[in-house]
């Protein structure tokens, strides 16, 4: 089993910035890839971004170019920046993370960002 635990959601203003962390635990050698989908009110849930082991990264087309996902093997630790945010990147936001045989999920921290 992973345990996921996330922080830094918050209200931010249209055009400011936000950093998610989420820390793993449990058996967080076993995880390949870790990364962040986001869900909003009547949508399905999409892929942020990911990150594996290596630090090869994959982002969803909404958000190229303003979020950066990174990665502390050492901590056990995922994060994402945020910056440029905009009113649609309001969202619960996820963390994942990927073994070999199993997925788990965080208990989602909620992004709002305000006109």
């Amino acid at each position: 089993q992973v345990q996921l635990m996330e922080s830094g959601g918050g209200l931010v203003q249209a055009g400011g910035s936000l950093r998610l962390s989420c820390t793993a635990s449990g058996r967080p050698f076993s995880i390949n890839v870790m990364g962040w989908y986001r869900q909003a009110p009547g949508k399905q849930r999409e892929l942020v971004g990911v990150i594996g082991g290596g630090g090869r990264t994959n982002y969803g087309d909404s958000v190229k170019g303003r979020f950066t996902i990174s990665r502390d093997n050492a901590k056990n630790t995922v994060y994402l920046q945020m910056n440029s945010l905009k009113p649609e990147d309001t969202a619960v936001y996820y963390c994942n993370a990927q073994l070999a045989l199993a997925s788990f999920w965080g208990q989602g921290t909620q992004v709002t960002v305000s006109s």
